[in-house]
């Protein structure tokens, strides 16, 4: 499944609760779902962990759709040519920063 397929899917699904829920509600909805996620990381089945990832991205993915931001051309144009920071494709930025 590509990033376009999956935004397409979402959108599918749940585009009219998305887009009524709207974007703060749908951001603490991403935010509930980050502090799930690691708690899964941190103390969970491998299941658990596999699950909390797929319902970050897809919350990820719904405030995409809400907002009119097409993920594939959003991450091609960050990050397709290399690292934003140094804009090499093995990161050379300090690892401090």
């Amino acid at each position: 499944m590509t990033l376009d397929d999956l935004q397409s899917l979402i959108e599918r699904m749940y585009s009219d609760k998305d887009r009524e829920r709207g974007t703060p509600a749908t951001f603490l909805w991403l935010c509930e779902e980050i502090g799930e996620l690691g708690s899964a990381l941190r103390e969970g089945s491998q299941e658990e962990k596999c699950n909390g990832v797929a319902d970050v991205l897809a919350w990820l993915v719904t405030l995409a759709n809400i907002n009119d931001v097409n993920l594939t051309e959003a991450v091609q144009a960050k990050y397709g040519s290399g690292c934003p920071g140094c804009a090499q494709l093995i990161c050379t930025c300090d690892s401090k920063a």
